[in-house]
């Protein structure tokens, strides 16, 4: 295949490069920043999109959180890139508080109480949940009985006050980022349309300057 990489990633470091970009998060929130701001659109539609990436980031449907920021940005009429980029608001050194956020606020909307072991066993929960639905989807398959308990458990202690805790601090997180990011896009829009400009000008001036030296001669 013609974009198929020479060199295949190894599975290990590609999960490395996940939870540790090359550069560190730093220069990767640089990358992910500096392509944001150099997108064509209207800065208010491109916040609208960053709004929609960064809400996303507090729902419990991991996996496929492009699909979903796409689908709010579609909605808002905000840039489905910049929703894109913006979900590397949940990252692995994020999804731990946010997920906590989430919970704890789940748990007080519902008028429930967090149990402590609930917090620690957070990441070991959706790890169950996952093989709990893959062993019985084989057993669907195959015809044997099928036990639902973890998949229960984590629907009740988890996702469900997730999903509901998830909406308050999402909101407030996504609007702080929309309007940080309103008159920073604004102005390096602003100044990029300024370079870009005063570019222009010294060619036309060169060009000129050219032109009339040419014309001298002949």
């Amino acid at each position: 295949m013609v974009f198929k990489r020479r060199d295949p990633k190894p599975f290990l470091r590609a999960m490395l490069e996940f939870l540790w970009p090359r550069g560190g998060w730093g220069r990767a929130f640089q990358y992910v920043k500096h392509r944001v701001r150099r997108l064509p659109d209207p800065p208010e539609k491109i916040a609208r999109g960053i709004w929609a990436g960064v809400f996303t980031t507090f729902t419990p449907f991991y996996g496929i959180h492009f699909f979903i920021a796409a689908f709010i940005a579609t909605t808002m009429r905000g840039n489905i890139i910049a929703s894109l980029m913006a979900t590397f608001f949940g990252n692995p050194l994020t999804y731990v508080p946010i997920g906590v956020v989430s919970l704890q606020t789940g748990h007080w909307l519902l008028g429930a109480e967090m149990k402590e072991e609930t917090e620690r066993s957070f990441g070991g929960k959706f790890v169950d949940a996952g093989a709990d639905l893959w062993l019985n989807l084989k057993h669907v398959w195959l015809g044997e009985p099928r036990d639902w308990t973890n998949l229960g458990i984590f629907y009740d202690e988890i996702f469900f006050p997730y999903m509901i805790g998830g909406i308050i601090p999402g909101v407030v997180a996504a609007t702080v980022c929309y309007y940080l990011s309103v008159p920073v896009i604004r102005a390096y829009q602003k100044r990029r349309k300024g370079a870009i400009k005063a570019k222009f000008e010294v060619l036309k001036a060169k060009a000129a300057a050219k032109a009339a030296a040419k014309q001298k001669i002949d």
